[in-house]
């Protein structure tokens, strides 16, 4: 096992321990950028996973939200925002939230962890896309820091 694939598991583990149930997203993004992780590419629905860090990219495959063909859904803003506050609630699990968020019409998203921003895609939009969303909330603001 790799040095990046050491420390990228080692914070993710000390992120999920400390981190609250209630708003816990920028405990885990602070995490990670602390240790040197910059950049954490998404895809939907496949659920690959790519962290640009200081040690060296790792890719992670999750378990895909779909197998086979599916239509993609168009974006729809008001979904992916009561997606995202559910999970900021406390109310969903990460894959609840990875597949709300596909619904929704996201197939990727970006998250700069030195920015502190995360950007979604889609694919059939309804509005213009890239769509971009601070940690914190759903208006332009950056999350504190932990």
């Amino acid at each position: 096992m790799s040095n990046a694939i050491e420390n990228l598991q080692s914070a993710q583990q000390r992120a999920i321990a400390s981190r609250p149930k209630v708003g816990g997203f920028p405990y885990l993004a602070e995490t990670l950028r602390s240790v040197g992780v910059t950049r954490n590419l998404w895809s939907l629905p496949s659920c690959q996973s790519l962290y640009l860090t200081e040690k060296g990219p790792v890719v992670m495959q999750g378990t895909p939200l779909i197998t086979g063909m599916a239509d993609v859904p168009p974006f729809d803003r008001d979904a992916l925002i009561t997606a995202l506050r559910t999970d900021q609630a406390g109310e969903s699990t990460f894959p609840e939230l990875l597949m709300a968020a596909f619904q929704a019409g996201v197939v990727s998203y970006d998250v700069d962890l030195i920015a502190r921003t995360v950007k979604t895609e889609s694919a059939v939009s309804r509005r213009k896309s890239p769509n971009q969303r601070r940690y914190k909330g759903v208006r332009s603001r950056q999350y504190r820091r932990c």
